[in-house]
């Protein structure tokens, strides 16, 4: 009888162990179609506002202060608000990070504007060098689905004889 119990108890404590499957690790999370397609949008401003970065820095340099101030607060005046709808937008580990990299990248544009106030070009110079990099971090938090743009036109090819045609006529000359 014991050993008939005993053979009972391993049978069933070896079918609860089968059945218990392995540990599953926890699935990281990701981002939704639905996600992506608003963080496209969302993210939309602030790639435009990185591709304008180079006419401040432009201003800046020819240290036309007031034309500074004017795009600080003229084509970058949306971009904290386009930045927060970023943030709230990403997974919840990078919301943090984002929120302090955009509070970072604020805190260099308004010190550009108080440097071209006082005409200052050392400190602009470096204050938007530093704001550029915190522009380009927060950017990287962006999954790269998001980043992908749909519209890409492809470069027409050009026909070979054409090329060749241009180069003879060019020796020629």
């Amino acid at each position: 009888m014991r050993s008939i119990l005993s053979l009972v108890l391993v049978v069933f404590a070896t079918f609860l162990v089968s059945c218990s499957g392995p540990n599953q690790s926890a699935v990281p999370p990701t981002y939704s179609s639905e996600q992506i397609a608003q963080l496209k949008i969302s993210v939309s401003p602030v790639l435009t506002a990185r591709d304008r970065m180079p006419e401040l820095e432009d201003l800046i340099v020819s240290k036309e202060w007031v034309d500074t101030d004017t795009f600080i607060h003229g084509p970058l005046g949306q971009l904290r608000r386009d930045m927060s709808y970023v943030s709230r937008s990403l997974l919840k580990e990078d919301q943090g990070e984002s929120r302090s990299l955009a509070k970072e990248f604020f805190g260099h544009i308004e010190a550009i504007g108080v440097a071209a106030k006082g005409k200052n070009l050392r400190v602009a110079n470096q204050q938007y060098n530093n704001a550029l990099e915190d522009l380009e971090q927060f950017i990287s938090l962006v999954p790269e689905a998001a980043l992908a743009s749909e519209n890409v036109v492809a470069e027409p090819e050009m026909d070979e004889s054409a090329t060749e045609t241009v180069v003879e006529e060019a020796d020629a000359a």
